[in-house]
């Protein structure tokens, strides 16, 4: 059986850094073309359920502004749950911001995203950040905090784009690292699957930015640490579009896992299909 305590010495389980800081810029500038490209009708299309073009592109405001130190939260009501909390945060900022017109949207939007990619590129990848709480790590290092906040980003620029009738962005430097991002989710998901110490299961994601992720059964946890070869326990094979979707739960497990390509052990590639890299 493994444990996985959130409290695990070192960070190595959570694989080998990444730095998403050059990429902030130009996912504002993809970000800002998209919005100035958009007919007026097309602001207030559904792009997720509840929310509006207008109001995910409030929302994704709201998430520069809270990390800029320009937004208050206020406090947990009794008994609330983070992300009850966040949710519940995150609609009245939308709440407020429903009046804004779109082109002041947008000038808000490259005003403050400027300055936080700015700050992100001057960042130190190694301090202690925000927590990241879907890869039970708090503090998290800086570069899963930065590359946390990066996905977050991509991800609603791709509901913006799905609403106006376009596809998933497939340009594979910035979807590699949304995939590589989610993936450091796969230790904490797996935090309660039992398995012998030197299990591997594996998790590959076919097409554009796609990789393969191992994930190895340890004393003390899971472990995205070095691989230490051999056949894995478990294979799991998605399509990219398939993969973002499951992480960000626009995709439900047992449909991810009925699309998958699976070899081993079907428990153990039921668990890894219950991966999600979003507050949820």
């Amino acid at each position: 059986m493994v444990a996985q305590p959130n409290d695990r010495p070192g960070l190595s389980w959570l694989g080998p850094p990444i730095d998403a800081r050059p990429l902030f810029g130009p996912e504002l500038a993809a970000l800002l073309g998209l919005l100035r490209g958009l007919r007026p009708g097309q602001w207030s299309e559904p792009a997720v359920p509840g929310w509006t073009v207008h109001d995910v592109s409030a929302h994704v405001l709201g998430d520069y502004c809270a990390r800029l130190g320009r937004r208050e939260f206020g406090a947990f009501a009794p008994g609330e749950t983070l992300e009850a909390f966040i949710h519940r945060a995150n609609q009245g900022w939308v709440d407020r911001h429903r009046d804004m017109d779109p082109a002041s949207l947008v000038d808000a939007l490259e005003e403050a995203g400027t300055e936080l990619a700015r700050r992100f590129t001057h960042a130190d990848p190694d301090a202690p950040s925000l927590g990241v709480s879907w890869a039970g790590v708090d503090p998290a290092p800086m570069w899963l905090d930065c590359a946390r906040e990066f996905t977050e980003y991509w991800t609603h620029r791709q509901q913006i784009r799905h609403a106006a009738g376009l596809g998933t962005d497939p340009g594979p430097r910035a979807l590699s690292m949304v995939l590589d991002t989610f993936m450091r989710a796969l230790p904490h998901t797996l935090r309660d699957t039992a398995a012998p110490a030197g299990t591997r299961v594996a998790l590959t994601v076919t097409g554009p930015g796609g990789g393969t992720w191992t994930v190895t059964a340890g004393p003390e946890g899971w472990s995205l640490a070095q691989d230490p070869g051999g056949r894995p326990a478990a294979g799991v094979e998605l399509d990219t579009e398939t993969a973002w979707r499951l992480c960000t739960r626009g995709v439900q497990p047992a449909d991810a896992l009925a699309r998958a390509r699976v070899e081993g052990d079907r428990r153990l590639a039921g668990a890894v299909c219950r991966i999600v890299s979003i507050v949820y």
